[in-house]
């Protein structure tokens, strides 16, 4: 199963921990999706991040999220599935097109089940930020995410 990450399993050695078994694969971008936060109503140190699709507004301009793939074993699926919470609903698992250096390829990646809206810690942000340096994410993709909104 390939599996697109995108907030603080960015980070190689924080998917090492999750997913012990599952190689990193490379990194791309989901066109037409941006990140945004949610779930603050779950009771975590406020709203974690998740991806929403983009508007086709006119004038918009295009979004994009920086992911890492991950070639990820059933063991390790059944882990991360586990890890992300879906026995309670907090998380619900979607497939997406992800864009790569090599092409386009299908990835699952876990989305928030809740509500947009809230503002993510201080710390989770800095996480989120520091995972997306150490996966190799642009500089400007970086600097936006050290600068958002936080608690």
């Amino acid at each position: 199963m390939l599996y697109a990450a995108y907030a603080s399993s960015l980070d190689p050695a924080a998917m090492l921990r999750r997913a012990p078994h599952s190689p990193l694969r490379g990194t791309g971008w989901l066109p037409g999706w941006r990140l945004t936060f949610a779930g603050e109503e779950l009771g975590w140190e406020g709203s974690v991040a998740t991806v929403v699709e983009t508007g086709t507004s006119p004038g918009e301009s295009p979004r994009s999220v920086f992911v890492a793939l991950y070639d990820v074993t059933e063991a390790d699926e059944a882990a991360m599935d586990e890890w992300e919470g879906l026995d309670l609903r907090a998380f619900t698992k979607i497939r997406l097109r992800v864009e790569t250096l090599e092409g386009p390829a299908q990835a699952w990646l876990y989305i928030v089940d809740g509500y947009e809206g809230g503002l993510p810690s201080a710390r989770y942000l800095g996480v989120v930020a520091d995972a997306a340096e150490a996966a190799g994410a642009p500089a400007d993709y970086v600097r936006e995410l050290r600068t958002r909104p936080c608690t």
